[in-house]
């Protein structure tokens, strides 16, 4: 079976996405919807799919089987229930929703009608992301100690200022943690374990006229007993690659965007020296780091493919939206700890 894929919002992440359904089997770009209707025609131009302006006639189209949503965060719900009500699958960038009781909706919403949902996380389905995630399930860091995640990001003012939700609780949930940093907080609990508790501060550092943090710092507990840090910002210039820490009795192991820069472990195995060569050379990505749109679309391109695979074979996808709610869980934490000052417990 061939799945048509809708997509909902004509922003720059529309585009990626587009362009990752355009390089999958089993599925095609059907249609996109844009309350604009001149992006909606310059979209559907670009990559030959229908043009909609008008929501109830795209989600009538039975064409479209997936619903891939690129609206502004805080619009994720809105979007989810129209395609929900017509019996669409969806596949959500992230965050799922800018809240936990948003997110419960669209879950439990798609559970009452049998449908599939996925969080969109990228960084999870890169060569160097899956062979962190193996040596860690394969218990070669030992007793895990540290898990850090690093994103010290540049967005200049003129960034906040050309978008009408960029930098709004509104619309964007939050600010440099839940918009910027969030695919490195996934990529953390998915490596560390769920966190259990978070000390933490955030502010407005470099930026003029924005309601939402662009520097976030936390301390992190995790239920497994290792301990953790989480900095976040787009306020330091020129801006540098997310890195993840992975650190524990028996190894380290650090990734830089897409390709691991250490790797070294008490037990060393055959693969590990043939690892180390294979990421000798940088992969050249910038990862978004001072440019949004300086990122490859492969990452999308193989979630896609996940999400099809996953349908083609009565699974649930992966990451489903149980998954993608945890890291808004560990985020929203982290902002009612800066706000009060006090260690908060993570509630999942």
């Amino acid at each position: 079976m061939e799945y048509g894929i809708g997509i909902v919002g004509a922003g720059l992440i529309a585009d990626f996405h587009a362009r990752a359904i355009k390089n999958i089997k089993g599925a095609r770009l059907t249609a996109i919807l844009s309350r604009s209707d001149e992006k909606a025609k310059m979209f559907s131009a670009k990559f030959n799919c229908k043009g909609y302006s008008s929501a109830s006639e795209f989600y009538k189209d039975k064409n479209i089987d997936i619903v891939s949503i690129c609206t502004p965060s805080g619009l994720h719900l809105d979007s989810a229930m129209e395609a929900i009500n017509a019996g669409k699958h969806l596949i959500i960038e992230k965050p799922l929703e800018i809240t936990l009781k948003r997110c419960d909706k669209i879950i439990n919403e798609c559970e009452k009608k049998g449908l599939k949902v996925g969080g969109i996380f990228q960084s999870r389905f890169y060569d160097g992301s899956q062979i962190m995630k193996k040596a860690i399930d394969q218990n070669r860091f030992g007793k895990l100690v540290f898990g850090d995640a690093y994103v010290k990001w540049f967005r200049s003012q003129e960034y906040y200022d050309k978008g009408v939700w960029k930098g709004t609780k509104k619309y964007d949930g939050g600010g440099a943690l839940i918009n910027q940093s969030m695919h490195a907080i996934d990529l953390l609990q998915w490596y560390m374990g769920q966190v259990k508790a978070v000390q933490a501060f955030k502010g407005i550092l470099g930026h003029d006229n924005i309601e939402v943090e662009d520097s976030a710092v936390a301390a992190l507990e995790f239920v497994n007993g290792a301990y953790g840090v989480i900095e976040g910002s787009t306020a330091i210039y020129p801006g540098f690659l997310k890195r993840i820490e992975i650190s524990g009795t028996k190894g380290s192991a650090v990734l830089e965007e897409e390709d691991i820069r250490f790797w070294k472990f008490i037990d060393e195995n055959k693969e590990d020296d043939s690892i180390r060569k294979l990421f000798e050379k940088k992969s050249g990505t910038q990862g978004g780091s001072a440019d949004p749109a300086a990122i490859s679309f492969e990452g999308h391109r193989r979630q896609f493919e996940s999400f099809v695979n996953a349908l083609s074979e009565g699974k649930n996808p992966s990451p489903d939206a149980i998954e993608a709610r945890k890291s808004v869980a560990i985020i929203l934490a982290i902002y009612k700890s800066a706000e009060n000052g006090k260690k908060i417990k993570v509630t999942y």
